[in-house]
């Protein structure tokens, strides 16, 4: 199992940044992938940026050139840097890990950190 915990989110101007952390532990080495999710109130869980264990990187497309996903295998943590934030960013933001193990797949879940953009 992969245990993930997020932590930055709070409350920024638009225009503003902000740096989103998720940690993560237990069979670190089983991971394939991570991602950041949101979900606002009343949409779907969309993706928002993915990152492989090769160091691959993906984005949305309301967040490309404004996002940036990373990840600092030595601290397990997954980073979103979230620069020119705009209202319609405003979710609760998730971290999500694919992982297999004994050739069996899962996928972990963070808590989910809240990011509220408002003037």
């Amino acid at each position: 199992q992969v245990q993930l915990v997020e932590s930055g989110g709070g409350l920024v101007q638009p225009g503003g940044s902000l740096r989103l952390s998720c940690a993560a532990s237990g069979s670190i080495f089983s991971i394939i992938d991570m991602g950041w999710y949101r979900q606002a109130p009343g949409k779907l869980r969309e993706l928002v940026a993915q990152i492989t264990s090769g160091g691959t990187t993906d984005y949305g497309n309301s967040v490309k050139g404004r996002f940036t996903v990373s990840r600092d295998k030595a601290k397990n943590t997954m980073y979103l840097q979230m620069d020119s934030l705009e209202l319609e960013d405003t979710a609760v933001y998730i971290c999500g890990a694919n992982w297999r193990r004994s050739g069996l797949p899962g996928k972990s879940w963070g808590q989910g950190t809240q990011v509220t953009v408002s003037s």
